[in-house]
């Protein structure tokens, strides 16, 4: 029944009193969700722990929702500011102001490959993944953040400004340079 509803339209049914409907947004968002936090953050423990928080914090603020920008849009910005939050806990001040900060190069490396691969090109999409994830790793946390959240939340630039704070120009260009340098860093690869 809610399968073919839109993310807004299971958010508003939910607002109303519908539980199956907040079931299947998170049935289409936690992977997504998970993958960027666990990114962006690069712990699982961190990612899990806010992971938690940010379906909390959605579901207390069903009884307000209202349709202003897609579903999608609405969630990122609540990741976004939980995770700002969660770093100037941490004290992390460098990673509040978008500075680089590496971490776990793992992230993709147990992925599974199709079962009809042989066992040579399963060693090397693990390698191409290790050192996709290590150079997305590498990059300033807002041009991170804003490339996975093209990628993995499959935001429009517009989407991306409004969850970030940041006006379309400025998403725009840090989609760009992210996307610049990872094609430098990963030209010499297939």
């Amino acid at each position: 029944m809610h399968e073919g509803m839109s993310d807004e339209a299971l958010m508003l049914a939910y607002r109303d009193g519908d539980a199956a409907a907040f079931e299947a947004l998170y049935r289409r968002w936690r992977s997504r969700l998970y993958r960027h936090l666990l990114r962006q953050c690069g712990s699982a423990a961190f990612a899990d722990e806010l992971f938690q928080d940010i379906w909390l914090k959605m579901v207390n603020a069903r009884k307000g929702y209202e349709v202003a920008a897609k579903f999608s849009t609405w969630m990122f910005r609540i990741a976004h500011n939980r995770l700002i939050d969660h770093y100037r806990a941490q004290g992390r001040a460098a990673m509040v102001s978008y500075d680089d900060d590496p971490g776990d190069a793992d992230l993709v490396a147990d992925l599974p490959a199709a079962a009809t691969e042989q066992p040579e090109r399963l060693v090397e999409r693990k390698a191409l993944a290790q050192e996709l994830v290590k150079h997305i790793e590498a990059l300033p946390a807002a041009q991170r953040e804003t490339f996975l959240l093209s990628e993995e939340g499959e935001l429009t630039l517009e989407e991306i400004a409004a969850a970030t704070g940041v006006n379309r120009e400025t998403a725009k260009s840090r989609l760009r340079y992210a996307v610049n340098k990872l094609r430098a860093a990963l030209k010499d690869l297939r």
